[in-house]
């Protein structure tokens, strides 16, 4: 098969031809119908989680078809249309066990622990446990979106995030994860302050129902930024995401609160970049939340592909541009651009 193979980290990887994955006994091999392409996939690239073994094939956000099926597994056969979450769980350890796939403590990751979906197909572990059926009239470029970004977000502002009606939501960064952020949280009958440096990212916020968007470069640093959203927001947001990834927007994020409010983390903060220096005294002062949100679970899909099948959710409106295999070592080199809004798929 076709894949994108990195040789080395921050060298630019290369398309090729590379053998076809074989099932596990519990697994399966996925054709990829489409993929993702995410700021963690770069982060990947440029050296920054441990778990990756070179040479490795990125891509880690997929749909496609079944195609081979391992001995042990019970609910897939050939032909069956599907998606899966990047946390691929285990299924059997206590996390698992409560329900807390997404933080598995045996969890694989195509494109990080295993090679991924940047191919024309991917293997997939604990098939049972965190395949994902598409509906019928679920095209592959938007179950293709789901993906990290989607899925992430929605966990982060529905779950971890508890969004209620009339709340001010506050979504610093409006890449792929930030944008998915901003169209869930106005779904949810929140007002959105969308923060980002890109004229563009700003205006697909607008589009995705953000009632108030705001140049980051133009204000300045992360003080600054915060002081915009209090004051946009008449004493600050009650929930706060960091969609981007970075120590300003993670500090900016808290400093955006209320008291009380509630702050998500979502981006990534690799530690291999440093740990950012988070405002603890407002943390105690006004009784702040902190917390992660890390993918989402097979078993939670189905409340999300309800609205998006009911068109409640459109994630297909946030796919910006699709390109070909061959293309994507150009456009993963990008990924940390200001310009990289909306969501990059790939054909294979």
């Amino acid at each position: 098969m076709r894949a994108v193979v990195i040789e080395e980290f921050g060298v630019a990887p290369e398309v090729r031809e590379v053998p076809d994955p074989a099932p596990t006994p519990d697994g399966v091999v996925v054709r990829v119908a489409a993929t993702g392409l995410c700021r963690s996939d770069w982060h990947g690239w440029q050296g920054h989680d441990p778990d990756i073994r070179l040479p490795h094939v990125p891509g880690h956000e997929f749909a496609g078809v079944v195609v081979a099926v391992g001995a042990e597994v019970r609910g897939w056969r050939p032909g069956d249309r599907v998606t899966a979450p990047f946390v691929c769980a285990c299924g059997r350890c206590p996390s698992c066990l409560a329900g807390d796939q997404q933080v598995c403590e045996r969890q694989t990751q195509p494109g990080f622990t295993g090679w991924g979906s940047f191919a024309e197909h991917v293997a997939v572990r604990d098939a049972d446990v965190n395949l994902v059926r598409l509906p019928d009239d679920l095209d592959d470029l938007t179950a293709a979106a789901l993906g990290c970004r989607f899925a992430t977000a929605f966990r982060a502002v529905v779950g971890q995030g508890r969004v209620a009606a009339g709340e001010w939501v506050a979504v610093h960064g409006c890449g792929g994860v930030g944008l998915s952020a901003v169209m869930i949280a106005a779904a949810s009958g929140a007002r959105v302050v969308a923060v980002d440096v890109a004229p563009a990212a700003l205006e697909l916020a607008r589009r995705c129902g953000a009632a108030v968007c705001l140049d980051g470069a133009a204000l300045g640093g992360p003080g600054a930024v915060a002081a915009a959203v209090r004051e946009a927001t008449g004493g600050g947001a009650h929930l706060s995401l960091d969609a981007l990834g970075s120590d300003a927007t993670c500090v900016a994020s808290v400093e955006s609160l209320r008291r009380r409010g509630r702050h998500v983390q979502v981006g990534l903060l690799p530690a291999a970049q440093g740990r950012p220096a988070l405002p603890m005294d407002l943390v105690i002062a006004y009784e702040l939340e902190l917390r992660g949100s890390h993918g989402m679970p097979a078993h939670a899909y189905p409340e999300m592909l309800r609205l998006v099948t009911a068109g409640v959710l459109r994630p297909g409106e946030l796919v910006t541009r699709t390109i070909d295999l061959a293309a994507a070592p150009q456009a993963l080199a990008t990924m940390d651009r200001p310009t990289a809004a909306g969501m990059c798929l790939i054909r294979p």
